[in-house]
């Protein structure tokens, strides 16, 4: 079954079950969650500086939020791409976040603009896997950057023949 077929049935199980990754309660949950979002961190960081190199020319700028505690109780990682013409504009940077509500029964990822699809790694190598869906939904942030803006938001576009 392809990968993100099996991420998608492990949800389903989970919420079926009541358990993420194996586990029953909320501390147990939160460090598969953290274990993870360590495992996504270099696949993500990669999307983002592969569309920074081929898009936005390497004039991005990628960052890492670290793991977050939020104020209800949600636990995120962040990665995110911003560039000059996005921010002139005032638009969100693409954005890729991991996160575990404080009521959730277990994690999702997300872009920016694009919401939610299961979060449900066990292994390192299942974190690679997500590599077509990260590059899918950087892409697809990027998209609804350019339809709040325009095609002039993408230096690649502007500068091409």
């Amino acid at each position: 079954m392809p990968a993100y077929l099996v991420a998608l049935v492990r949800h389903v199980e989970d919420l079926r079950d009541g358990t993420h990754g194996g586990a029953d309660e909320r501390g147990d949950k939160e460090a598969v969650f953290v274990r993870a979002a360590d495992w996504l961190a270099p696949v993500a960081v990669g999307v983002l500086e592969e569309v920074d190199a081929t898009l936005l020319l390497s004039t991005g700028e990628v960052a890492d939020t670290g793991l977050v505690h939020e104020d209800d109780g949600t636990l995120a990682r962040s990665w995110t791409l911003s560039w000059p013409e996005q921010r002139d504009r005032g638009l969100e940077p693409v954005t890729l976040r991991v996160w575990f509500g404080g009521g959730f029964h277990h994690p999702h990822l997300r872009g920016a603009t694009v919401h939610d699809w299961p979060l449900n790694v066990d292994e390192e190598g299942e974190a690679r896997d997500l590599l077509p869906l990260l590059r899918s939904a950087v892409a697809a942030d990027v998209h609804h950057l350019v339809f709040q803006s325009d095609w002039r938001l993408i230096p690649a576009v502007g500068r091409r023949g």
